[in-house]
């Protein structure tokens, strides 16, 4: 593991190199000595406007050669056949001064590393697969690959300056709400991948998203479908302070920029592996073909590999969106759920809420999920334990647990559903909620600020009764346009995301 990185970890199941249980989607960063606060600070004022000067003058005038090479041309014709003459020339130019953007963004050390120490060609491998992905900073291997075409987030062509040189490599756009553009993608990399004429290769993120190299997520069978040979590249980022990674659970673009260009130098390794020849049961079955690729590659970083996925990425968003506690670990906490053995019913819930919103020791909550003491199933009980529990007691909230399991068991219901469920949890007695149990209710299920959540306690306790019903609060939800989300159900926030 690479720098100052802490990665969630826990129960183990019987899977060999899928053994430990890891949250591939959390990274902490902490600048935690006297040194490193310092230092950060002198260079912020000293390196950091230096470098971005330079790093904007260079990324402007890339972005200047890229309009120009990219003037009258449509989407379409990109897409059709492979940039030629001057036009295919100016992409040197451009590939030029991205690798002095590199260099002066602080990687001055781009360790290459393989037996050839070179990219296969487009021929003899037409797509390259790489992993693990970990930060924005992997552009550094695209341009230390010669630029080849990108599947990208069809976003990213929106990006400011960096959408343009991004466009410049013809890349494969990926749109994610749209159901057909998964089988787009396919389709165009199948032709790119088979196609006569001089395409650059077709690189590929297997993961398709950030993680934060713990471990290889699932890959994505897309650019395995064509059945040709790929090109396996790992990279890796061998400093003492990772600054570089970028997931769903920590440091945002910004501060991850700024300690970065903060630093002296910073250090990139990326590894060529063998071209990887697929056999013929491979070639009829892209997702064997993807795991077993992802195999070699897991090897050669000695890491384990996780059945995780960009899906699981939407949940924790949406966890932390509604301020479920244990948002980060949703993901954990339904595979331990899964390994426990513990029913995902609505009955399992409900008989279960009646004795909940106390606090618990780890004794008592691995008994209350009715696991056997010094067992292999209380050392994933007792993971789950510490995903909830409280810094410096000892001690979790039977009802946070509660609340994310209910969270997962409905995560594709109207969210009704769960502040029903959310209702008896923080009940205050005779079925009702007082305005400290509702603002909790409210921060954990509606993702409102502390200050939201009392103002619309007092809209609904109108009559100053100083608690509310689940009824009362529902009847007043049904009113007002803002709450209209508490009966959407999951098909349709997604259809109201791709708008």
């Amino acid at each position: 593991m690479n720098g100052k990185l802490h990665s969630e970890t826990g129960a183990f199941s019987s899977d060999g190199m899928r053994a430990e249980i890891l949250n591939p989607f959390v990274h902490k960063l902490e600048l935690d000595n006297t040194y490193d606060k310092i230092k950060t600070a002198i260079f912020t004022v000293i390196l950091l406007p230096f470098r971005v000067i330079v790093i904007c003058y260079l990324i402007v005038t890339a972005w200047f050669l890229a309009c120009i090479g990219l003037y009258g041309l449509s989407e379409e014709d990109l897409r059709r056949k492979p940039m030629t003459g001057w036009r295919s020339k100016l992409r040197f130019s451009i590939l030029s001064l991205m690798r002095l953007v590199v260099v002066a963004a602080g990687f001055h050390r781009i360790k290459v590393l393989g037996k050839h120490h070179l990219p296969a060609n487009s021929r003899d491998a037409p797509v390259v697969v790489m992993a693990p992905h970990s930060s924005f900073f992997d552009a550094i291997a695209i341009v230390c690959l010669g630029a080849p075409s990108v599947v990208a987030k069809a976003d990213t062509a929106r990006l400011p300056f960096i959408g343009q040189l991004i466009n410049y490599t013809q890349p494969v756009y990926v749109w994610r709400d749209d159901p057909n553009s998964r089988q787009n993608t396919i389709k165009e990399i199948i032709e790119r991948a088979t196609s006569k004429e001089d395409w650059p290769q077709v690189l590929i993120f297997p993961e398709g998203t950030c993680t934060n190299r713990s471990c290889l997520i699932t890959f994505k069978p897309g650019g395995f479908y064509p059945g040709v040979p790929v090109q396996p590249v790992i990279i890796r980022y061998p400093n003492s302070m990772d600054t570089v990674t970028w997931t769903w659970e920590g440091p945002g673009a910004l501060k991850l920029l700024w300690l970065t260009l903060t630093q002296v130098h910073s250090s990139c390794e990326i590894e060529f592996l063998p071209v990887y020849y697929p056999n013929q049961e491979e070639k009829n079955d892209p997702k064997l073909y993807a795991r077993n690729v992802r195999d070699v590659m897991a090897k050669a970083l000695g890491v384990p590999v996780l059945d995780y996925t960009y899906d699981d990425c939407r949940l924790i968003a949406r966890a932390k969106q509604l301020g479920i506690p244990g948002a980060a670990a949703a993901r954990e906490v339904s595979e331990l759920r899964a390994q426990l053995g513990v029913p995902q019913s609505q009955l399992e819930l409900q008989t279960r809420c009646v004795a909940a919103g106390d606090w618990v020791t780890r004794e008592q909550f691995v008994q209350r999920l009715g696991v056997p003491i010094m067992t292999t199933a209380s050392i994933q009980a007792e993971r789950l334990f510490q995903i909830f529990e409280q810094r410096g007691t000892g001690m979790a909230r039977w009802s946070d647990y509660m609340l994310c399991a209910a969270f997962l068991s409905l995560q594709h219901a109207p969210l009704h559903h769960l502040i029903c469920i959310a209702f008896k949890l923080y009940d205050s007695g005779f079925s009702r909620l007082n305005q400290a149990s509702f603002e909790e209710l409210a921060t954990k299920c509606l993702g409102m600020c502390q200050e939201d959540a009392h103002h619309l306690f007092r809209q609904i306790d109108s009559d100053e009764k100083g608690c509310i019903t689940y009824d009362e609060f529902m009847s007043y939800a049904q009113k007002r346009p803002e709450l209209s989300f508490i009966f959407a159900s999951d098909a349709t926030q997604q259809k109201s995301k791709s708008q």
